[in-house]
């Protein structure tokens, strides 16, 4: 059963992670980096921010199995970044610029949707896998 607080505190978060994320998306982007590299770097540092966010505060992991929830945070989140975002972003952008009528909108949407995605593989799998309960 989920608890309402964890998931709360789940929100509070990725609502911040996803300033740090987005953020970063688009001032690497403003100063020429591509798309693709300009996500993989703003996702590594809300990637940073996340792990010891959700240990400490979301699931208040109590640090018995530190080498096993880094590894398999690792897994997890990159998998969701890096490759379920990066191609999410790729199918929808072209679609999403096309319906805007403007890239940098096209590229806003097309982020928020990967993001979306993301948030709820990451929840699932932190939840039951990397910070359960032993």
């Amino acid at each position: 059963m989920v608890k309402n607080n964890q998931v709360i505190r789940f929100g509070v978060v990725g609502v911040l992670n996803t300033l740090i994320d987005f953020g970063g998306l688009f001032i690497l982007q403003s100063f020429g980096l591509p798309v693709g590299v300009a996500n993989i770097l703003s996702t590594t540092v809300a990637f940073v921010f996340s792990f010891f966010a959700n240990k400490k505060y979301t699931f208040q992991s109590s640090g018995a199995h530190v080498m096993r929830e880094i590894i398999l945070f690792v897994v997890v989140t990159l998998f969701g970044l890096w490759v379920l975002q990066t191609i999410i972003i790729q199918l929808t952008l072209p679609i999403l610029s096309i319906i805007t009528s403007r890239a940098d909108t096209g590229l806003f949407f097309a982020k928020l949707l990967a993001t979306c995605v993301s948030l709820v593989w990451n929840y699932l799998l932190y939840s039951r896998l990397v910070f359960k309960k032993h």
